[in-house]
């Protein structure tokens, strides 16, 4: 069945405003969405190939809760919180790293096979009733999709099949399993994680605030065909002189797939996964950032680009040509969501009404009003 796209205004939003300023202010909050959001949802922690060999690790901090994300000796993916059983002490320091077979507490040497088994606690022999067995590591539900990692802290989440049934399938013409990381860049960002969304949602503030990216692509041009619920997005069309969205305006890899369509070849999709992915594909890379909230005003942020192998063994291109076009674009945004924070902290803030051209935003909103029983 062919795809439906939609143009931003003609998804109705009915006179949506912005949300009130306690949103983005409010550590009351901000530790709600940390509990009913975020510690609920599947969330984005990288790529598979971060994990290439058995004992390779990364660790994800969201809030209070310290994750390591690990392959284990069997080769399969496991998450475990970063706390020893004994005292609670962290058990990886670095952020990431190989474990070398098992996972040691700096402390007293409790040590861990990679499955999470407790397999050494010193001087506890003598000990009545202690059985390694009950004190394993607290386990983290992890998932794979399209050769990325996503973790769930909840004891009993939604099933990932279920939870991301819109989506499964829907990318596999751009081949992302097998694309391989050129770059990667880490951004501190003194912004609410919902204006860093809602941002991504919309071009209406293209022409002001990107001159370079609407040389390439109209900001206009947008249509979506996923506009309500937890996944966001469509497609903006790729200028005819233009190759592809980098500083030169030429493409800078080969294709990431020889499945795309001629449709594909013309048009860069943006989709954000609620609620901690925003996923870009475009004909000859693909760029997703993961978001991790830390306080009310204030978002980590990781980028990374994905091209083709044979990209990146040929020196004919140069892949910075659409780093570099990102990272700039990505500053401008991460600036412009700063000074939105400022002005929202003004006690002369009050919510604004949306334009037709924000019509993913207000979906978003929706999504978080209704995560949080508010919808």
């Amino acid at each position: 069945m062919a795809t439906t796209f939609v143009h931003s205004t003609l998804i109705p939003i009915h006179g949506a405003m912005t949300l009130p300023r306690e949103y983005y202010a409010s550590s009351e909050i901000h530790a709600e969405e940390l509990a009913r959001i975020f510690m609920d949802r599947w969330l984005c922690v990288g790529r598979a190939s971060e994990l290439a060999a058995p004992g390779d690790y990364v660790v994800r901090q969201l809030g209070t809760a310290g994750v390591i994300i690990l392959r284990d000796s069997a080769g399969l993916v496991r998450g475990f919180h970063n706390t020893c059983r004994h005292r609670g002490t962290r058990l990886c320091e670095v952020p990431a790293g190989n474990l070398g077979g098992r996972i040691v507490c700096p402390y007293h040497s409790w040590t861990y096979a990679l499955d999470g088994r407790l397999i050494g606690a010193p001087s506890t022999a003598g000990m009545e009733h202690f059985d390694r067995g009950e004190w394993p590591l607290h386990a983290v539900h992890v998932a794979e999709w399209e050769g990325f990692i996503f973790m769930n802290l909840s004891a009993q989440p939604q099933p990932f099949e279920e939870a991301f049934a819109p989506v499964l399938g829907k990318f596999e013409r751009f081949n992302l399993p097998a694309l391989r990381s050129a770059r990667r860049i880490d951004y501190d960002v003194q912004s609410n994680w919902k204006l860093l969304f809602q941002n991504y949602s919309e071009c209406y503030h293209c022409t002001p605030v990107h001159p370079a990216l609407v040389k390439l692509t109209p900001a206009t041009s947008g249509e979506n065909d996923l506009f309500e619920g937890p996944f966001l997005g469509g497609f903006m069309v790729i200028n005819e002189d233009a190759g592809s969205m980098t500083m030169s305006g030429r493409a800078c890899g080969l294709p990431v797939s020889p499945d795309l369509t001629d449709d594909d070849h013309r048009r860069v999709y943006y989709y954000s996964i609620f609620p901690n992915m925003l996923l870009s594909l475009h004909p000859d890379y693909v760029m997703f950032h993961t978001m991790w909230p830390d306080g009310p005003g204030r978002t980590r942020i990781t980028c990374e680009w994905l091209f083709h192998p044979d990209t990146l063994a040929d020196p004919a291109f140069d892949p910075n040509d659409g780093v570099e076009f990102w990272d700039m674009t990505n500053r401008q945004d991460w600036h412009i969501c700063e000074e939105s924070q400022r002005g929202i902290m003004s006690p002369a803030y009050r919510p604004g009404p949306y334009s037709p051209r924000e019509s993913l935003s207000v979906a978003f909103d929706r999504e978080v009003l209704a995560a949080l029983g508010r919808g």
